[in-house]
């Protein structure tokens, strides 16, 4: 398929989803969603965070698309302690043809000793203390990631509040991302591979930071990610994985919340862009320690 071919078959399918928005307006907030776009070739039925991750259709918080996991998908990891030597990480190609920022595939034994992620902003630090034992896999990715200056001069694509999606939450980690109100692919880019989900279960606090992916998708997770902004988060379906809580830099966080964001009416994922916070956010640089 053709790039033009692609973009007409987005367009087409976000007029539907559109359509499907309209007449579930009247639906509760909790089915807001999170997609994250990074398998926006995934066929789409009826359905985070993200997006955000994912990076959204309005009957689920979304940073993108909304399509769904593919049938016979892998359960998700239990949401228990990681023994030390005893976890082995498998990471796959992202057969989606989402637009990628391929830099390799982390390794498969993730190291249980890391503790805190530093995401260096515009804006200033953002520190988050891991929960490397719960979700091993996903901060193995993460640190792979950071490792390979993935994140560096990347923008968060999309903010998300109460009054424009019923959630409060920022989202990053998309590479394309350009986060200026007009991108129509916000929140599609990913980093080439996916893996399982993790630790699932836990309530979205204030605070909380997880793994985007597409709408009612599992075990789809990529290089996107978001921050919960506020209670209103707690309230979504726990199908994102949790990897952390931010111990420093929620006042910058809940700085951008409170500075708007920019509607993006050409957005052709759905609602994976289509909300940049006013306030820029680049990413400068992801340390994992």
């Amino acid at each position: 398929m053709s790039g033009e071919d692609r973009q007409s078959q987005l367009a087409r399918e976000h007029k539907e989803r559109q359509a499907q928005r309209a007449e579930q307006a009247g639906k509760a907030k909790r089915n807001t969603f999170i997609g994250a776009g990074v398998a926006v070739a995934v066929v789409a039925v009826g359905a985070v965070a993200v997006t955000a991750f994912t990076g959204g259709d309005d009957p689920k918080p979304a940073a993108a698309s909304s399509p769904a996991p593919s049938t016979a998908a892998p359960q998700a990891t239990p949401t228990i302690p990681a023994a030390p030597g005893k976890v082995t990480c498998s990471y796959r190609k992202d057969t989606s043809g989402a637009p990628a920022k391929k830099v390799g595939m982390p390794p498969s034994k993730p190291d249980l000793k890391l503790k805190t992620m530093t995401v260096t902003t515009n804006q200033g630090d953002i520190v988050i203390d891991l929960m490397t034992q719960q979700a091993p896999c996903a901060v193995n990715s993460l640190a792979f990631l950071a490792k390979k200056n993935f994140y560096d001069d990347t923008k968060c694509h999309r903010l998300a509040t109460p009054e424009n999606s019923g959630v409060s939450l920022l989202q990053c980690g998309d590479p394309q991302a350009k986060a200026d109100g007009k991108n129509p692919t916000d929140g599609q880019g990913s980093s080439g591979y996916v893996f399982n989900d993790e630790n699932l279960g836990m309530p979205y606090a204030k605070g909380v930071v997880a793994l985007a992916q597409p709408a009612d998708a599992s075990n789809q997770n990529g290089s996107q990610f978001w921050f919960s902004l506020g209670e209103e988060s707690a309230q979504l379906d726990t199908a994102y994985t949790p990897f952390g809580t931010v111990s420093k830099g929620m006042d910058i966080l809940e700085k951008i919340s409170k500075g708007g964001w920019i509607t993006n009416p050409d957005d052709i994922t759905g609602d994976g862009g289509s909300t940049a916070p006013k306030i820029p956010v680049i990413i400068k640089d992801v340390k994992v320690s």
